[in-house]
């Protein structure tokens, strides 16, 4: 591969965005991409079903594309055209089509071929040394901007005092655990659901880049819209800038979840065995923020990171460029705060009022 595509290559996300990017610009190629991710998918027949319609009874369907046709039309394909607009929007497509709670869809199957994945190599290695994507390897920034999905109507707080938010997660993360493990299947292909997110809920969360931190959403509820909050913060903060910089994080203050992730994940990664995350509780002693990287989540987010010969861990449901607030180490900050809709066509976001 050339220098740089690898890396971008190496996680599902990266790969998904390479996939969306070309399919975007190339209609030809994307038809290539949903005839092949059909028939790939998991979900064939049941969630993902195709309908056509033939204009009479001995009409026939044109010839499917196979692989060796998307193949030689990746080879053909001309980085120059994507830009950092559509990057940005392959980017966003990326993230909303994480699942980490169930089987990666056809377009990430397909995307893991190892022809198809090298064939996106010389797309990848451009997008990676594009000027519009260094900030994807960029440590937190001081202006942050923390997401309030409600209306400008009910101008709420921001979340506060965290060491009690911390140790009920704490506390109900360790309980969930406990009930997984009197009451769950341990067969991994059980269908069953439950927690399969890696952060804790009820704290602080900031983005850095406005408006495009509002469509970086994994599992999004689509929401109409968004009140923007400027945020502050100083302090110590973990910088997630790959897999092993959670991989040691993990390491340090490990938390067991295997029972209570054990379906999600295995269906998500296709591996089984323990499963950990951060004990976010111990975390805070430590650090006042953890800063996850576009770059960490796109070459590692959705993967089973190896912490030992028996133990993983995923980092899942994590947005790109998010940092999580341990302590009250941030402040909402004296800009104003910005109230902002999304289009009708649910494609962009306008600004409204100030």
């Amino acid at each position: 591969m050339n220098v740089g595509a690898d890396v971008l290559l190496a996680g599902p996300r990266g790969r998904r965005l390479c996939l969306q990017l070309v399919t975007e610009l190339y209609p030809s190629i994307r038809s290539a991409v949903f005839w092949l991710a059909h028939d790939l998918d998991p979900g064939r027949g049941t969630s993902r079903v195709l309908l056509t319609a033939a204009s009479g009874d001995d009409a026939e369907m044109p010839p499917r594309p196979t692989l060796a046709d998307l193949i030689a039309a990746l080879a053909s394909f001309d980085v120059m055209r994507a830009g950092p607009e559509a990057i940005d929007r392959a980017l966003a497509e990326a993230v909303d089509t994480s699942r980490p709670w169930q089987e990666p869809d056809g377009e990430d199957v397909l995307a893991a071929i190892p022809e198809v994945t090298a064939a996106l190599a010389p797309l990848a290695h451009h997008i990676i040394t594009s000027p519009s994507s260094q900030w994807w390897s960029h440590d937190r920034q001081l202006e942050q901007w923390a997401i309030d999905w409600r209306s400008p109507d009910d101008p709420a707080p921001l979340p506060r005092e965290p060491s009690p938010a911390l140790a009920a997660w704490a506390s109900e993360a360790r309980a969930e655990e406990s009930r997984a493990d009197a009451e769950r299947p341990r067969d991994p292909h059980a269908p069953w659901s439950g927690t399969w997110w890696s952060f804790p809920q009820g704290t602080l969360h900031t983005v850095g880049r406005i408006p495009l931190g509002l469509k970086l959403i994994e599992d999004s509820f689509r929401e109409e819209h968004a009140t923007v909050i400027p945020v502050r913060g100083t302090g110590r903060t973990y910088e997630i800038r790959s897999g092993e910089d959670w991989v040691s994080l993990c390491r340090e203050h490990p938390l067991e979840v295997t029972a209570s992730r054990r379906h999600d994940w295995f269906r998500c990664t296709g591996h089984d065995g323990r499963w950990v995350i951060p004990d976010w509780e111990k975390v805070a002693e430590r650090w006042d923020a953890v800063h996850l990287t576009t770059l960490a989540y796109l070459t590692s987010a959705n993967c089973p990171l190896h912490v030992d010969a028996d133990t993983s861990t995923v980092i899942a449901g994590w947005n790109p460029d998010t940092t999580i607030w341990l302590t009250e180490a941030a402040r909402e900050w004296e800009d104003p705060r910005q109230h902002w809709q999304r289009s009708t066509n649910q494609e962009t976001w306008t600004r409204t009022i100030s």
